[in-house]
């Protein structure tokens, strides 16, 4: 016999045999919107794979406790229409997750149009523990990050600019000569320091010309957008027709860095210096793991707050 007490199951006086059987059928049962909560001896995580592989993404999976006796988990039906929201669209709401993203090496920046699901599926992580942390981040008190959605888009353009361009531009010189020296003093003992530094190179060339583009054409006409929408002012003929055009070739650019960045950091095992490594050698690393997750957020504000505005202001605007 099955204890149902309004939307609850207890599946611990079930037989072994029954107890999946059982929340599925309570699950189907549920209209969009309800809940269902279980309460087991033990973590129900094979549930949640089972019911993802037969039921597909159409629930949502919130430990309510955890153990060591007792574990109550609350299932939730998806309403239809409402997918999961993208890696990049969950920092976009609440940059404070970011932190989770990192922990596991989930690109919310470059690769952020990923779902957790899809995300943690291409890394074998354990998703359930990840969306797991990111409903704990809500709860945890923590200092209110700049409110970047709320701002215009000219003033969020101008921000990056004057923020992370200026960035890049003053700390990737010093990147290449300590790359440069570095190899060609440690090389020899180590040789991914040579690939390393033809990355640097690389992502030098690349976000040298990336950000002229952006701040010579691609952010003025935002700007002008922005205006056209606010102020009714004309807009300039350009030659991509459609913001679309620009914001795709930059995300592919962003895409580009961001690879370089992610091999540099796997082959120097996530910036774990050598014994030998000498004072040049440890701020290289510094330099990179800071200029790295300062990439992180210079992405993140455009592919996911920037551009995503501007192509809905010209939506709107019927261009």
């Amino acid at each position: 016999m099955q204890a149902v007490i309004e939307n609850i199951l207890d599946v611990t006086i079930l037989e072994p045999r029954q107890k999946h059987p059982t929340i599925f059928a309570r699950f189907d049962e549920l209209t969009e919107g309800e809940s269902l909560v279980i309460h087991n001896d033990h973590d129900p995580k094979p549930l949640y794979y089972q019911l993802l592989g037969e039921r597909g993404n159409i629930f949502t999976w919130e430990y309510l406790e955890e153990g060591p006796a007792l574990w109550k988990v609350k299932i939730s039906k998806r309403i239809t229409g409402e997918n999961d929201e993208t890696l990049g669209q969950i920092v976009a709401k609440d940059l404070h997750k970011a932190q989770v993203f990192k922990k596991y090496g989930l690109d919310f920046c470059c690769g952020g149009k990923k779902t957790v699901k899809e995300a943690c599926a291409e890394k074998g992580l354990d998703v359930t523990k990840v969306e797991q942390e990111l409903q704990q981040a809500d709860k945890l008190p923590s200092s209110r990050p700049l409110p970047y959605g709320d701002w215009s888009l000219g003033f969020l353009a101008d921000y990056i600019v004057n923020t992370h361009h200026t960035y890049v531009k003053k700390t990737l010189p010093d990147i290449r000569a300590y790359a440069d020296k570095v190899m060609k003093v440690h090389g020899n003992h180590h040789p991914e320091l040579l690939r390393i530094h033809q990355l640097v190179e690389d992502v030098n060339t690349e976000l040298m010309a990336h950000m002229v583009k952006e701040e010579r054409v691609l952010f003025p006409y935002i700007k002008e957008l922005e205006a056209a929408k606010n102020n009714a002012q004309p807009l300039h003929v350009t030659h991509f027709r459609t913001v679309q055009n620009p914001i795709s070739m930059m995300e592919m650019e962003h895409e580009m860095v961001g690879k370089n960045l992610e091999e540099i950091r796997k082959l120097s095992d996530n910036y774990l210096l050598p014994e030998d490594a000498c004072a040049s050698y440890s701020l290289l690393y510094h330099m990179l793991d800071e200029f790295e997750e300062d990439l992180h957020l210079h992405i993140h504000l455009e592919n996911n707050i920037l551009f995503p505005k501007a192509l809905e202001i010209e939506q709107q605007l019927n261009l």
